[in-house]
């Protein structure tokens, strides 16, 4: 039998079979995209809020020491800074150790479920400064700060909704106590809770 008589595939069939592979493509990259959208973010880094904890209770420690509100404010946005660069950098590298990301899957939902109360702290600590208001600055952060931890913890390890239940009731705390308590519960809060949440993830949860 010569080359001409060997059996040849319609081009039906051909036809048939790419859909069928676009179509095994498509079946793949959706399980992966819900596999990746119901994984739990675990990269918590418990160095990270260690290391947090530990700029926040440095943080009120200079606080109280401050003469005029501007002097105040400049301290915990400083040390706000620094704590959040700490964190995002100690989160990166742990996602990195367990194959996941900030920007993709269960880091990019745990940052949009964080990132929006940020904001809206954020415009109403201006708000609240500029109105002479800085006395609820402490409950508002707190507030907004559990608010987020709660929200980006649906997507995390249990620990995480359950400190930000306590950064929430210490907000409520500061709100409803005086001012010379603010830092005060800012201290328990971005210092003290962070190293007890902090040592507990790390100690349980890889780091």
């Amino acid at each position: 039998m010569n080359s001409t008589d060997q059996p040849k595939m319609d081009q039906p069939e051909l036809e048939q079979e790419a859909p069928l592979h676009r179509r095994a493509v498509e079946n793949l990259t959706y399980i992966r995209s819900a596999m990746e959208r119901s994984a739990q973010f675990t990269a918590i880094p418990g160095d990270g809020a260690i290391f947090v904890g530990i700029v926040g209770v440095s943080a009120a420690m200079l606080a109280t020491r401050q003469e005029t509100d501007a002097a105040w404010l400049t301290t915990w946005l400083v040390a706000a800074a620094i704590a959040f660069t700490g964190a995002v950098v100690g989160a990166e590298r742990k996602a990195r150790g367990v194959g996941h990301s900030l920007a993709r899957g269960p880091g990019r939902k745990f940052l949009l479920g964080f990132i929006p109360s940020v904001i809206a702290g954020a415009t109403l600590t201006g708000a609240l400064f500029l109105g002479n208001l800085s006395g609820l600055l402490p409950g508002v952060w707190l507030l907004f700060y559990g608010v987020g931890i709660i929200a980006a913890g649906s997507a995390s390890i249990p620990i995480v909704p359950i400190s930000g239940v306590c950064y929430l009731t210490l907000g409520v705390a500061a709100v409803v106590f005086p001012w010379a308590w603010g830092d005060l519960f800012m201290g328990l809060g971005f210092g003290l809770l962070h190293l007890m949440f902090g040592s507990i993830i790390y100690r349980r949860h890889g780091g």
